[in-house]
């Protein structure tokens, strides 16, 4: 169930209903005494996908000894957990997909300085400006097609093209995934508020609509629908699920520096309320040490692009240099809330 869902089954001050534990016990930390080594117990508040959560934490467990809990949902559902939580939060550090989420409790002043060595690591682009937290993996958000149903020359340059009247029917979006939010902070950045809400009810007229991008890429592939939009990891996944003679549909990209070409950062904090800052701190630096970017670079599930420079990307994934994504920042998508009104106003979510 995805995170609009979820809120309107519990109401809007959500709080997170499921904890999905997941413990990686390994080595004892080096160093301290053994009962301080005992108490050291990392809670990690996850919106990434599960696998890759539990192949980071075991590592990181092998490598420093220190257990992780994972507490798991959609991200706008952790951040608003955390928010809820305030200075109570167990967490001690949270790894999301989506930028605006961390942007929201760095604003609330819930987030931690990260060490400046680990922030060196990435391109400074891709964390937050003031350090507060992480950028981690990018993605790009992209065009799914199927070449039985339409010819790529007939694709749509830009993004806000879907919302005109030839669009009817041919494409499928999915408003209630936390993915799609930062594409309509993205807009609202680039067109303001009034252009994004005629954008999105343009695409409430002619979309065909789906509760996540799982669901969008697979009605594109099997031919139920001509285009959709969705990040590039879901095509990726698919095909690797399916095989290459099973994926006739394929993904485009809008015209450079368009809005859908946006490239969203994967990234990770530390909780300015954590009792163990020093070991959370140490697993944000193993997040983009070479050994945790090259694992998920070869991850078959998450598809993402490493942010430590050198890690080459999964080669399924298109080069980095053919993206041309538009000039928009993380600090510029906001924090969801703008992005989320304008979806309920257009009859969305």
């Amino acid at each position: 169930m995805n995170y609009f869902a979820l809120s309107r089954r519990f109401g809007r001050s959500l709080v997170s209903p499921t904890l999905v534990g997941a413990f990686a016990v390994g080595a004892l930390l080096a160093g301290g005494t053994a009962s301080a080594r005992a108490k050291t117990v990392l809670t990690l508040y996850s919106a990434q996908h599960p696998q890759v959560v539990g192949m980071l934490t075991k590592a990181f467990t092998a490598k420093t000894g220190i257990p992780v809990r994972v507490h798991s949902g959609e991200g706008p559902e952790i951040a608003n957990q955390i928010v809820r939580e305030g200075k109570r939060s167990p967490a001690d550090v949270v790894f999301v997909e989506n930028s605006p989420e961390l942007t929201l409790l760095d604003q609330l002043h819930l987030l931690a300085p990260v060490a400046q060595a680990t922030l060196a690591v990435v391109p400074a682009t891709d964390s937050a400006a003031n350090g507060d937290w992480l950028g981690v993996l990018e993605r790009q958000n992209v065009l799914a097609w199927n070449p039985k149903l339409i010819r790529q020359a007939a694709l749509p340059p830009h993004l806000r093209d879907l919302a005109l009247p030839a669009w009817r029917g041919k494409i499928a979006i999915a408003p209630s995934d936390a993915d799609f939010l930062p594409l309509v902070g993205a807009m609202i950045h680039a067109k303001g508020k009034a252009k994004t809400l005629a954008w999105l009810r343009g695409l409430k007229r002619n979309a065909k609509i789906y509760q996540d991008d799982e669901s969008v890429v697979a009605a594109v592939n099997r031919g139920s629908v001509a285009t959709g939009i969705i990040n590039n990891y879901y095509w990726a996944r698919l095909r690797t699920e399916m095989g290459p003679a099973r994926t006739p549909s394929r993904i485009a990209h809008f015209a450079p520096q368009d809005v859908g070409n946006l490239i969203n950062v994967s990234g990770a904090g530390v909780l300015a309320s954590s009792k163990h800052k020093d070991a959370a701190q140490q697993f944000l630096a193993f997040l983009v040490s070479t050994v945790a970017q090259r694992d998920l670079a070869a991850s078959t599930v998450d598809y993402e692009y490493p942010l430590r420079p050198g890690v080459a990307p999964n080669p399924l994934l298109d080069p980095m240099a053919s993206l041309h994504p538009p000039a928009i920042a993380p600090v510029d998508l906001g924090n969801d809330r703008a992005a989320a009104a304008l979806l309920q106003q257009a009859g969305l979510i």
